[in-house]
């Protein structure tokens, strides 16, 4: 337990680094807070555009993000950039009216979406560009137990209240050394449409398709629980409540300091969630989408050895043509340093997954031809 205490407590500095970002962020790149690192990462940015950059959407990529726009806005002072973390839902629906410039989602566009992008991109449609990859963290609070077992199954009837106590059988079952209490278990949820809340949809209705009945929808599906905003929200709902667990990518469970649950996945000894893991299950993923849309089909029940399978992918949605002329060239730089081996070089240190490098290929050569 001590080593795992000590990733921690480690992941938490990290953590750290990233909420700091969010501070350069506000003081608009102030040399003040420029460090080494920083300066070093921005000298190899290509600078193109300027003004303002305004983005939206996920809030599991939020520290991703941060981080990034520090080491751009170091490099590119004649832009500022601006992303909101309002969920895959809201973000999709802002550049859907055309207010911003890119979004940012844990799920690929719907049909239907595709067809209004249309409008938005007037000689041309909304894409998926992969960007990055990372466990979805199901973390818990419970006094006394800091090493816990699931499965999908019973993953599924915790989520759909279907199990209501943290001694209950098949939890025990699972974790034959434990010392489980009586607790009301106390499960919490997106309230936002949340693509993170799609990705756990999908894992659990491909692999535990008996116990989880509904449509992997960015909406809660699910009856009983309680909900909170955001990623964030969630993490502090269940920091603050004893028997409480719910979902979220792994920096908010690191930020947080809260364990999170090994996954017995039937491939041998269960999976810890960390980004190492969750790449080896990205790995398994496959372009699903045509022409210069990336979108990917994730390996949700793949028995790769220490392949973390709740795993999410976010993408960057953009025109593939008809983008605004006036934050264009502003996008295409900054995404082409997101994707380049510098911006995914920053992600693992975040608690983040970098993409396959096969794949990371395929943005790199799609972005520059965005219109």
């Amino acid at each position: 337990m001590k080593l795992q205490r000590t990733n921690r407590l480690r992941a938490l500095s990290l953590g750290a680094v990233a909420v700091s970002g969010a501070l350069v962020l506000t003081a608009c790149g102030s040399d003040n807070n420029t460090t080494e690192a920083t300066k070093k990462a921005a000298s190899k940015i290509k600078c193109d555009g300027k003004g303002k950059l305004l983005a939206s959407g996920s809030t599991a990529q939020k520290n991703a993000v941060d981080a990034w726009v520090k080491n751009y806005q170091a490099a590119c002072k004649d832009t500022q950039i601006n992303y909101k973390d309002i969920g895959s839902g809201g973000g999709i629906q802002e550049w859907l009216q055309g207010t911003t410039a890119f979004a940012g989602s844990d799920s690929a566009l719907k049909p239907e979406e595709v067809a209004s992008s249309k409008k938005v991109c007037k000689s041309g449609q909304g894409v998926n560009l992969p960007m990055l990859g990372g466990p979805i963290a199901i973390s818990y609070n419970l006094s006394g137990v800091d090493d816990l077992v699931l499965d999908a199954p019973t993953v599924a009837k915790i989520f759909d209240s279907k199990i209501k106590k943290w001694n209950d059988p098949a939890i025990k079952k699972l974790n034959p050394g434990a010392k489980l209490p009586s607790t009301d278990i106390q499960p919490f949820h997106r309230s936002d449409e949340s693509g993170t809340t799609q990705n756990l949809g999908k894992y659990l209705g491909t692999a535990a398709k008996s116990d989880w009945k509904y449509e992997d929808e960015k909406s809660w599906p699910a009856k009983g629980g309680q909900s909170a905003s955001g990623s964030a929200g969630i993490a502090q709902q269940v920091k603050q409540t004893d028997g409480a667990i719910g979902y979220f990518e792994l920096s908010y469970a690191t930020a947080n300091n809260l364990d999170s649950v090994k996954i017995d996945t039937g491939a041998g000894e269960p999976v810890e969630a960390t980004s190492e893991n969750a790449s080896k299950a990205i790995a398994d993923a496959e372009v699903a989408g045509k022409g210069k849309d990336l979108a990917l089909e994730l390996n949700y029940q793949t028995k790769a050895k220490s392949a973390y399978p709740v795993i999410l992918v976010t993408y960057e949605i953009a025109c593939d043509k008809g983008n605004k002329k006036s934050t264009l060239d502003a996008t295409k730089s900054f995404l082409n340093y997101t994707a380049s081996k510098d911006g995914q070089g920053a992600l693992s240190e975040l608690g983040y997954a970098p993409l396959p490098e096969g794949i990371a290929e395929k943005v790199r050569s799609t972005i520059p031809e965005l219109s």
